[in-house]
């Protein structure tokens, strides 16, 4: 479980609390400029300077908002895809697996996964031949095979179109479930919400 514990950070929250458990997203939903990725920053452990804050984050019985950013197991997906262009597709996954897996079975994780979200064969691709919605899911990808404890996502739909914001939602959705993992989404989103998900307006903390 994943869990904030009156966490306020001044001036722009007083008394978060909130806990996520294994396997659900919870959703915090306000308008841009509310101070959702703020949140994220001080959930990750690079809150700004500009920012004072006070607070407790859990995860399950291991408190974290002491602990270097490497070393609080949390991953994080952004609106851009943020991949390194200077490297395949395969060498930015790599990039992402614990140094516990070695040799051959680092190239062979890598590979398991883009079969498993319908990328076949793109190992040594460009990123930048990639289309958005294949960036996104490499993106996630590289997220998951870092093995986090949690995973945050900030408006990571906001850019894509439509049509392709349905499918890869879903497909995000259903990634968090089968790793039975806690998942906080920031949006401004009504859509994007996961059917039978908790909801909160960042407003009721400020």
């Amino acid at each position: 479980m994943l869990k904030v514990k009156n966490l306020t950070i001044e001036p722009l929250f007083r008394e978060v609390s909130f806990c996520v458990p294994r396997g659900e997203i919870v959703t915090l939903m306000g308008p841009s400029g509310s101070g959702k990725s703020t949140l994220f920053a001080w959930m990750v452990g690079a809150l700004s300077d500009d920012f004072q804050a006070r607070g407790e984050l859990w995860l399950d019985a291991r408190r974290c908002d002491a602990l270097p950013v490497e070393s609080r197991g949390l991953g994080i997906l952004f609106q851009d895809a943020l991949l390194f262009d200077q490297f395949s597709v395969g060498q930015n996954l790599l990039l992402a697996l614990p140094e516990r897996i070695a040799g051959r079975a680092r190239r062979e994780a890598v590979e398991q996964a883009l079969d498993s979200a319908g990328l076949s064969g793109h190992y040594a691709s460009d990123p930048a031949t990639l289309s958005g919605g294949e960036r996104a899911r490499v993106s996630l990808l590289r997220a998951l095979l870092a093995e986090p404890q949690a995973l945050l996502l900030d408006e990571p739909f906001s850019r894509l179109d439509k049509a392709l914001r349905a499918t890869f939602r879903a497909w995000v959705f259903d990634a968090v479930r089968a790793r039975n993992i806690p998942a906080v989404l920031v949006t401004h989103d009504e859509d994007d919400i996961p059917p039978g998900g908790e909801l909160i307006e960042i407003s009721r903390w400020q």
